[in-house]
C-alpha cells in the first residue's frame, strides 16, 4: 500500500439520499451506530426478535477467540424462517419471479414455493438424507436451486452449491472434501444459446469421487443423457405422490447450514463453514437495512446461487424478509445488450444489486442502449464483489440510477457471510469509490503489520476486532488451516480480512483490494487498484487490468492490460498518454513499463480478475489450473501480446 492513495482522491463529491428515499427508509435513526457500540450484544439481541425461534437462547454471544457461538440454546429453521412464517399474511404474494434465458418465465407464490420446497424435502427424507448429511448441488440459475437449497435446510442437511459453470474437476474436488453422499444436478441448460450438457460434466466429475451414492436428476434442458442404473433418478419420479408436508427440523443455532467452497491461495478450494442462527440474524437485517427492503419491492440480485451473494441475498435474506425476488438464468448479452434492463422494465425491479466489472461493462456498451428501456422503477443500486471505481460509480448513479436512487457499494465476503461495511441509504452521505461505514455493531479497523492503527489516510490491512454473527466457523476439515488463514498474524482475537483498506477523514473505508494483489516497485507497495482505478479515470479506458513484471533492477515493474473505450483507438501515441496519466494521479513510481491493448482480460465466472492468471501471463511462468475462467481463449491471446513485445 502506498501512503496517499491519490487516485482514489480524485473524486471527493459527496453524494446525498433523496429527501423522499430518507423519509420512507426502514433505518434512519443516526444514533444507532452508537447504540450498537453502547451493547453490541444487546443490539444483535434485538436484532434475533426479526427471527422465528422455536426455542430462545441462553446465551447470546460465547466467545472464545477465534471461536464464536451465536445464541446458545435456541433452536429455528432456516426454511421455515423464509417460507413457513410468511404464509399466513401473504401466503399468496410473489416470492419467487425467474426469467430464463430463453425468455420464457415462471413464479411461484410463497404458498407455492413451500408446497414445492417440502415436497422435495419429504421426497430427500424418503430417499435416505438425513440431518448432517451434506447435499452437493450443481444446478444452474433455475427455480429448483432454491427449492434445493431450501429443502436441505428443512431436514438439516447442510447443502453445497457448486457453480454450475464450474468444471467436472472442480466438482469432484468439493464433493470429495464435503464427503456428499447426494448431488443434486440437471440434464442441461443453455448459456448464450448453446447447450451445455451439465449431467455430463457431473458424470466426469464423479468418476473421480467415491463418497457420491444418489444423483438427483432434474429435466430442464430436455437432452438426451445417460442415467446410470441403482445411482440416478429423475426429480420428478423422486417427488411423485409425495405430498407437500414436511416438519422443519428443529436445528440448533450452531448448526451447520451450508458450506461453501472459495479459492484459497494455494489452490485447494477452502469449504467455509456457516451455521443457521447468526446467519440467519445477519443476512436478514442487512437486507432490510442496507437494501431498505419493503413489502411492494422486487429485488433482483444477479449473483448466480453459486456464490455467497446469491445465498445471502438472493435466497436467504430478501425470503426471511418476505420479499419478492427476480432469478435471471441467462447472460446480460443474451439475446442482446440490453437483456438486463429489459428485465428491469419487464417485472418493475425496484432494487438492483450487481458486481462492478457487469457496471463497467454495461459503461462500455454505451449509454444508449440504457436509454432505451424504462428504469424508473428503480430506486435503490448495488454493488458488490470488488472495489467499485469512480468512474463507474458515477455511470451507475447517472444513468441507471438517473441520478436518483442511492448506491449502497457493499464489502463483505464469503467467509464474513452477510455485508460488513456499507451506506445505510437512509442515512449515509455517498462518496464514489467508498464502502463508506462499517454495518452498526461491526468493529473494523486498518492495521499495519504489528497490529497497531494506521493514521488516517494510510493504507494498511483491514481487519474486523470482534466477532459477528454470520461469521465462518471454520473451514472444513482443516481447523489449522481456518487458525493460520484468518487468526494468526495479530493474535487469536481479530481476523484478517486478507484485503488493504484506508480510512479518510470522515472515516469511511476505502477498500483497495487483496493484499496480494500488490506490485512492489523500488521497494515501494503499489496496489493495482490503484493503478488500475487511475488508468480507468481516462477517458479512453474503459477497464484495466495490472500485474507486476520481475525486473532484475526494481524487483517489479508494472504492466498494464488496457480495454479501451468502443470510440477510443489504440495507438502508441495513447499508450504514452496513458503513462504519463498514471504519473500524473498517483506518481512517478507507478509509471507502467508495458501497456498492452485487449479486448478482455482473464476473469473467473463471477467476473474478478484472476490475478493468478494475469502475474503467470506478465512473467512466463506456468499458468495452472484455468477451469473456473470465464474464457480460457483469453490467456493464449494475451501470451502472445505478452512475447510479441519481448520479441521488441
Amino acid at each position: 500500500m502506498t501512503e496517499r492513495i491519490e487516485s482514489l482522491l480524485k473524486e471527493q463529491k459527496k453524494y446525498y439520499p433523496p429527501e423522499e428515499f430518507v423519509r420512507q427508509a426502514n433505518m434512519k435513526d443516526p444514533l444507532i451506530y452508537e447504540k450498537a457500540e453502547e451493547d453490541f450484544e444487546g443490539f444483535w439481541e434485538d436484532l434475533a426478535h426479526n427471527i422465528d425461534w422455536f426455542e430462545k437462547w441462553d446465551t447470546v454471544l460465547d466467545w472464545q477467540p477465534p471461536h464464536a457461538k451465536w445464541f446458545t440454546g435456541a433452536k429455528l429453521n432456516a426454511s421455515y424462517n423464509c417460507l413457513d412464517r410468511h404464509i399466513s399474511k401473504h401466503g399468496d404474494k410473489t416470492a419467487l419471479i425467474w426469467e430464463g434465458e430463453m425468455e420464457n418465465s415462471e413464479t411461484y407464490t410463497y404458498k407455492e414455493l413451500l408446497d414445492e420446497t417440502a415436497r422435495f424435502a419429504a421426497a430427500l427424507k424418503e430417499m435416505g438424507v438425513k440431518k448432517g448429511d451434506v447435499v452437493t448441488i450443481y444446478l444452474p440459475m433455475i427455480p429448483e436451486a432454491v427449492i434445493s437449497m431450501l429443502a436441505c435446510s428443512r431436514i438439516g442437511a447442510p447443502h453445497s452449491v457448486v457453480f454450475a459453470g464450474f468444471s467436472s474437476e472442480a466438482l469432484a474436488q468439493r464433493v470429495t472434501d464435503a464427503n456428499s453422499r447426494y448431488i443434486i444436478t440437471c440434464d442441461g441448460y443453455f448459456h448464450k444459446g448453446k447447450l451445455v450438457e451439465q449431467k455430463e460434466k457431473a458424470d466426469r466429475g464423479l468418476e473421480n469421487t467415491t463418497c457420491v451414492e444418489k444423483v438427483i436428476v432434474t429435466n430442464h434442458a430436455a437432452n438426451a443423457i445417460a442415467m446410470k442404473e441403482e445411482r440416478d433418478i429423475w426429480w420428478d419420479e423422486l417427488i411423485h405422490n409425495v405430498d407437500s408436508v414436511c416438519e422443519p427440523e428443529q436445528m440448533d443455532a450452531e448448526d451447520i447450514l451450508f458450506l461453501m467452497y472459495t479459492s484459497g491461495t494455494t489452490g485447494k478450494p477452502k469449504g467455509v463453514v456457516h451455521t443457521t442462527g447468526g446467519y440467519m440474524v445477519g443476512t436478514n437485517v442487512t437486507s432490510k437495512w442496507i437494501f431498505d427492503l419493503k413489502d411492494d419491492d422486487i429485488f433482483w440480485c444477479t449473483a448466480d446461487v453459486g456464490w455467497i451473494t446469491g445465498h445471502s441475498y438472493l435466497v436467504y435474506g430478501p425470503l426471511s424478509n418476505g420479499a419478492t425476488i427476480v432469478m435471471h438464468e441467462g447472460a446480460p448479452d443474451y439475446p442482446d445488450k440490453g437483456r438486463f434492463w429489459d428485465i428491469v422494465e419487464k417485472y418493475g425491479v425496484t432494487i438492483f444489486y450487481t458486481a462492478p466489472t457487469a457496471i463497467r461493462t454495461f459503461m462500455k456498451w454505451g449509454d444508449d442502449i440504457p436509454a432505451k428501456y424504462d428504469l424508473s422503477s428503480l430506486r435503490l443500486l448495488g454493488s458488490v464483489g470488488e472495489p467499485i471505481n469512480p468512474k463507474a460509480w458515477l455511470w451507475y448513479y447517472e444513468i441507471i440510477g438517473n441520478s436518483n436512487c442511492p448506491i449502497v457499494d457493499t464489502w463483505w465476503q464469503t467467509e464474513t457471510g452477510m455485508i460488513m461495511i456499507s451506506p445505510l441509504p437512509g442515512l449515509t452521505t455517498m462518496k464514489p469509490g467508498t464502502a463508506t461505514r462499517p454495518f452498526p455493531g461491526i468493529k473494523a479497523s486498518v492495521l499495519d503489520e504489528e497490529g497497531n492503527e494506521v493514521p488516517e489516510g494510510e493504507g494498511g490491512y483491514l481487519a474486523i476486532e470482534r466477532p459477528w454473527p454470520s461469521m465462518i466457523r471454520t473451514i472444513n476439515g482443516d481447523e489449522q488451516r481456518f487458525l493460520d488463514t484468518y487468526w494468526s498474524k495479530w493474535g487469536t482475537d481479530r481476523y484478517l480480512a486478507g484485503d488493504g483498506a484506508r480510512r479518510d477523514k470522515d472515516g469511511y473505508f476505502w477498500v483497495l483490494g487483496r493484499l496480494d494483489d500488490v506490485i512492489k516497485v523500488s521497494g515501494h507497495r503499489l496496489g493495482t487498484m490503484e493503478i488500475e482505478s487511475s488508468l480507468v479515470s481516462h477517458k479512453a479506458v474503459a477497464e484495466a487490468a495490472v500485474d507486476g513484471k520481475t525486473d532484475e533492477i526494481k524487483g517489479e515493474v508494472v504492466v498494464a492490460y488496457v480495454i479501451l473505450e468502443s470510440d477510443a483507438q489504440a495507438s502508441d501515441e495513447l499508450k504514452q498518454e496513458l503513462k504519463e496519466h498514471v504519473v500524473d494521479e498517483i506518481g512517478a513510481i507507478a509509471r507502467p513499463k508495458q501497456i498492452i491493448f485487449t479486448d478482455e482480460v482473464p476473469k473467473t465466472r463471477s467476473g474478478k480478475i484472476m490475478r493468478r492468471v494475469l502475474k503467470a501471463i506478465t512473467n512466463d511462468t506456468e499458468v495452472g489450473d484455468i477451469t473456473t475462467l470465464q474464457n480460457p481463449a483469453v490467456v493464449e491471446e494475451l501470451k502472445r501480446k505478452v512475447n510479441e513485445l519481448r520479441e521488441h
